[in-house]
């Protein structure tokens, strides 16, 4: 009998586990871990990203082909959007509401001498207006994803609607799907060593830093991704998407372990379709979800803009009112649309979150050098909010089906 082969998720599980000890033994020698280990990190992410752009545009294409009806798109679409900001919304009330109560335990840092340069936001209207794109291949030079998402769905309707004329069409989508997701699974056999090279340097780093001033304030947003995780999705998982908690997020191992060390929504989107078509999603249905919840569905995200808006809030010695809380719960939720799915991207939410409700912008350079560390963890929660959307869409379009064949018989 041949040896058992060890599953992708062990052997990125033993590489997280080597990756945390190598980068608390090198914690007087970050420098190395930086020059010589995270390179091969950078290289494995390049590989991600260079895979997500066509992965994106033609599994969508291909998901919307194979559904073969523009009404059948527009309801999972529907879905997939109201669920997204549901939870979100969700999220930074859960953030609000633990941070509030913790406060009492935050540290109260010097707030003199801080400066931080805020990246300029962009307006609603323009927001909207930099969804469509204007050139073909701008879109995939960019990695804009709302853009790819975009012309997916406009050539996707227009090779329904010439029909039969596009059937080759149609079949050359389908072999260039499958000839990327083959690259894509090449490229995940890298993972465990991606895994390490990206997480040792960021522990060599700021490993004995997250044990000083700022532990309370990553420990109080780890428990409200917890918290997010195990009552809203656990609960949506159960009885929208009828499926068991514990497969779902046993199932999702492989995929949040690689979130949690490359903190890239975007980057873990190949293993994320890979782990819920495993659990029963509708490769359709994963295929138009997924790559549009790595760009607008940003529930981890909107935690931590809870938290630190409190955080920051505490510092300075401002108290925030219910009118606030509520306005940071809009303004968070809003935000996430149109956020791109990379690491560092919610520090812009952050900025617009504190402009919102009148707190110092300066007040972010209290958690900049922590970010990635809050980071790690808001990007598996928004990879497993966008997997639980598909589980529970590709279930509730399966219930669909049931019924119109039922009133058809």
């Amino acid at each position: 009998m041949g040896k058992k082969k060890l599953s992708l998720a062990g052997q990125i599980f033993i590489a997280l586990v080597l990756a945390i000890i190598v980068g608390l033994l090198m914690g007087n020698h970050a420098d190395i871990a930086k020059s010589y280990i995270k390179p091969f990190g950078t290289i494995f992410l390049n590989l991600v990203k260079f895979i997500v752009c066509p992965i994106v545009l033609f599994s969508i294409m291909a998901g919307i082909l194979s559904m073969k009806d523009i009404r059948k798109v527009g309801a999972i679409g529907w879905k997939t959007v109201v669920y997204y900001l549901c939870t979100t919304a969700f999220a930074i009330t859960i953030g609000l509401i633990v941070a509030y109560f913790a406060k009492g335990f935050f540290p109260v840092l010097s707030t003199s001498d801080l400066s931080y340069e805020a990246a300029a936001s962009t307006s609603f209207m323009d927001t909207i207006v930099g969804i469509f794109p204007s050139n073909f291949l701008a879109p995939l030079v960019n990695a804009n994803m709302l853009q790819i998402i975009v012309m997916a769905i406009l050539i996707g309707f227009a090779v329904i609607l010439v029909g039969e004329k596009a059937s080759s069409v149609f079949t050359a989508v389908e072999h260039l799907n499958e000839v990327f997701m083959k690259v894509m699974e090449l490229i995940l056999k890298l993972s465990p060593i991606g895994v390490f090279c990206l997480l040792c340097p960021v522990i060599a780093e700021n490993g004995a830093e997250i044990i000083g001033s700022l532990a309370m304030v990553l420990l109080t947003a780890y428990i409200c991704y917890a918290l997010h995780a195990i009552i809203v999705y656990s609960t949506t998982v159960r009885t929208m998407g009828g499926l068991s908690p514990l497969k779902f997020f046993k199932g999702m191992l492989p995929a949040m372990m690689f979130a949690f060390s490359s903190a890239s929504s975007v980057g873990t989107l190949p293993l994320n379709m890979e782990c819920t078509e495993k659990l029963g999603a509708n490769r359709q249905v994963s295929s138009f979800v997924l790559p549009l919840g790595a760009t607008i569905n940003m529930d981890g995200t909107a935690i931590y803009q809870g938290v630190c808006a409190i955080f920051i809030a505490s510092c300075y010695g401002i108290s925030l009112s219910f009118s606030q809380m509520l306005t940071i719960v809009l303004t968070a939720t809003l935000a996430s649309i149109g956020t791109a799915g990379v690491p560092g991207a919610g520090m812009v939410m952050l900025a617009m979150v504190l402009t919102s409700v009148g707190l110092p912008v300066d007040g972010i350079a209290l958690v900049a050098g922590i970010d990635r560390i809050f980071d790690m963890g808001r990007t598996v929660l928004n990879i497993t909010g966008d997997a639980s959307c598909a589980i529970i869409v590709s279930n509730l379009e399966k219930k669909r089906e049931a019924r119109k064949a039922m009133k058809k018989a």
